[in-house]
């Protein structure tokens, strides 16, 4: 009896709607994983395995309260930066680029803790100053965002500065940063591209004219482009069928099961498969939307919206990518793609989530 109490108590702060959307989305995910990984057991099974831990993160995080989540957000953050210093100065070149931080037992990567620090952070901000928002507290509020930013650029790794500066941006917007000095940021960034063209690396531009034109380099850096984009229209309506992807099997489609497994799924699950894995994702995003608009608090409101509309970007750019009409990143389709720590990273954020929506009694007291 006891047992159950304990159960009931921790399930109580599970959002059963949002719960349902993400094991579908999980459960569709095993299907193409196994496909993509050429039916390895050892690879489903251990994708399995980082869907369980995700899942266990979830409820975990679920069950605190989101007073207490509002004391982490400075300490989280200021250990982020410092472990972000601490990769630019001591971490480990992997593939050309210094991301990982080796800590004797395990090696992290500090850049996926400020996808979550980083809104959390900025949330709290704006909770202590919600009595009177001044613009300068938005200049600040853009200070702490543009430091871990800028570090994580550094290493170098575009794609997730990008994620982190958005789920940032998100926050401010929800605090209700002015619309003139959005359009104003919206021009100087416009203006600022040819500046920053000279800035990027050379792979990086080399990404940027391959989005153009592919085929100019087509066994090179136009490959991914080109293979990806012919397992999704060789999929057609309906698909070639679960395994039967000849792209897939053939080994033509590259990182299949990670980065590209959205192409891997249009093609064996053609475009009727792409519509429902998309609504799927609207689903989900919608019900985080709910979430948000509910939220009795500011801090709540800010870390839920931005949150959601952060797993909104990652699915947008990964499908982009791989759709061909944005540049090669490298950022994995969510609870999806292979991975064990973006998966953990995103159902933090979902715990989140559930958090704000089962404690909304206590946040209102």
């Amino acid at each position: 009896m006891r047992i159950k109490r304990w159960s009931l108590r921790v399930l109580a702060h599970i959002d059963l709607p949002l719960l349902l959307l993400l094991l579908a989305l999980m459960g569709m995910s095993l299907f193409v994983q196994y496909s993509a990984s050429g039916q390895s057991d050892a690879r489903l099974l251990s994708h399995g395995l980082n869907m369980l831990v995700a899942l266990s993160v979830m409820v975990v995080v679920a069950n605190i309260p989101p007073q207490y989540l509002l004391s982490l957000a400075l300490p989280l953050y200021a250990v982020g930066v410092v472990l972000l210093l601490g990769v630019a100065t001591v971490g480990e070149v992997v593939n050309g680029s210094r991301r990982w931080l080796n800590l004797g037992v395990t090696r992290i990567q500090p850049s996926e803790i400020m996808k979550i620090a980083m809104p959390l952070m900025l949330a709290w901000y704006f909770h202590r100053h919600e009595a009177m928002l001044r613009l300068k507290d938005y200049g600040v509020a853009a200070l702490l965002l543009i430091v871990p930013v800028a570090l994580v650029a550094k290493q170098p790794d575009l794609g997730t500065a990008l994620l982190i500066s958005a789920s940032g941006f998100y926050v401010l917007f929800f605090a209700g940063l002015p619309w003139r000095i959005m359009l104003g940021m919206a021009v100087v960034a416009g203006a600022s591209l040819p500046l920053a063209w000279h800035f990027m690396h050379d792979y990086q531009q080399k990404r940027v004219l391959t989005l153009i034109d592919p085929t100019q380099d087509p066994l090179g850096a136009g490959y991914h482009i080109i293979q990806s984009t012919i397992a999704m229209g060789s999929g057609g309506s309906f698909g070639k069928g679960w395994l039967h992807g000849t792209q897939t099997h053939l080994d033509f489609l590259p990182e299949r099961t990670t980065d590209f497994v959205f192409a891997v799924f249009g093609e064996e699950f053609g475009l009727l498969g792409n519509v429902l894995l998309l609504t799927l994702f609207l689903a989900i995003i919608a019900r985080g939307l709910m979430i948000a608009a509910s939220a009795p608090t500011l801090f709540a409101r800010l870390m839920a919206g931005s949150l959601t509309l952060a797993f909104f970007t990652y699915a947008f750019v990964n499908m982009g990518m791989v759709s061909g009409i944005l540049p090669v990143v490298g950022v994995p389709l969510p609870l999806v793609s292979y991975g064990g720590t973006a998966m953990v990273t995103v159902m933090l954020g979902f715990g989140i989530l559930m958090s704000v929506k089962t404690h909304r009694k206590l946040l209102k007291s």
